[in-house]
């Protein structure tokens, strides 16, 4: 069988080792493939692996002898998947690999506004602390987490892990979530969306994005929320309109925006987020510890043997 892997530079940039799949099969790695490279580097291969690639149905008709993709991710929006069943071909995707390392950031992110440590590591390096006439400084406020109410949308791996956490530090925990009350755990209680918006004081978004939730925070459902609101979306770029929430926080309606994700990535230069000081967007990187890589080139190389044993595992 012939490997191709089209894009691994994101998921391993070199602190990781191909060399499993490369003793499963002949393997050629390319850290990054251009549109226009796609059919040349992969017409003779048995199997692509591919993390943000697009695999379209014209791309696939070129492909004769492709039998498996496997996406390098959770998410796998950037392959037609009708058109890949059509033609027989098995597609897996790496599930619950990076719960732990995501719901970790969400807290990283709420932490820095709330107790605004980079704020404060700054001003220490600059000497502001050593011009004071007190033993302590502080030049903003500080927020307790404890008592406050976090909406969580969506209860998957990684909302139950941030439920989970929350509850640890206190905070009483709200979840918009397709399952039955009698599921949840008894520290979440369930809700509607609108309810969630209007009573929560920290909201955290972690569903995937469809045509139905595209811009699901917007103009209308920021004005349902407290003034001073945290919102934090660790999701997907596409679940908020970047106008609107910029706008929000341009009035103060909206206390900060955290952020991992963006509708464009990376996004444009005049994005009008990157203007707003209370903004906290980091450059999607919540997945990436080594530790959540290492578990996905793991959970592939297990999707490739299970394929190749004729019994795959995550098909999607």
């Amino acid at each position: 069988m012939k490997i191709v892997i089209l894009d691994c530079h994101a998921v391993n940039p070199g602190d990781l080792s191909w060399d499993e799949i490369k003793g499963l099969a002949d393997c050629t790695v390319y850290e990054r493939s251009k549109p226009e490279e796609v059919v040349q580097r992969a017409k003779d291969a048995d199997a692509i692996l591919i993390n943000k690639v697009n695999i379209t149905r014209e791309l696939l008709a070129q492909l004769p002898r492709l039998k498996y993709i496997g996406e390098l991710a959770t998410g796998y929006n950037n392959i037609d998947l009708d058109a890949a069943h059509e033609r027989g071909i098995t597609v897996t995707n790496i599930p619950a690999y990076s719960t732990d390392s995501v719901a970790q950031h969400v807290f990283a992110l709420l932490l820095n506004v709330t107790n605004r440590a980079d704020h404060y590591a700054e001003a220490t390096r600059e000497g502001t602390w050593s011009r004071q006439l007190d033993f302590c400084y502080w030049d903003s406020p500080l927020i307790e987490l404890s008592g406050k109410t976090m909406g969580i949308v969506g209860l998957g791996h990684i909302g139950c892990k941030v439920a989970e956490i929350a509850h640890a530090m206190g905070m009483d925990i709200s979840a918009a979530t397709s399952k039955n009350s009698s599921d949840l755990p008894e520290c979440i209680r369930k809700v509607t969306m609108e309810g969630l918006f209007s009573t929560s004081d920290i909201i955290t978004l972690h569903c995937p994005l469809t045509a139905e939730n595209h811009h699901m925070i917007n103009a209308k459902t920021l004005a349902m929320m407290r003034p001073g609101t945290i919102l934090i979306n660790t999701g997907r770029g596409g679940l908020i309109d970047e106008e609107a929430v910029a706008a929000a926080l341009e009035s103060g309606h909206l206390r900060a925006y955290c952020a991992d994700v963006m509708e464009q990535e990376p996004p444009r230069a005049d994005n009008p987020l990157l203007r707003q000081p209370h903004a906290y967007i980091t450059p999607h990187v919540a997945w990436a510890t080594r530790e959540a890589r290492k578990r996905l080139m793991d959970i592939c190389v297990e999707n490739i043997k299970r394929f190749m044993a004729g019994e795959p595992q995550n098909e999607v």
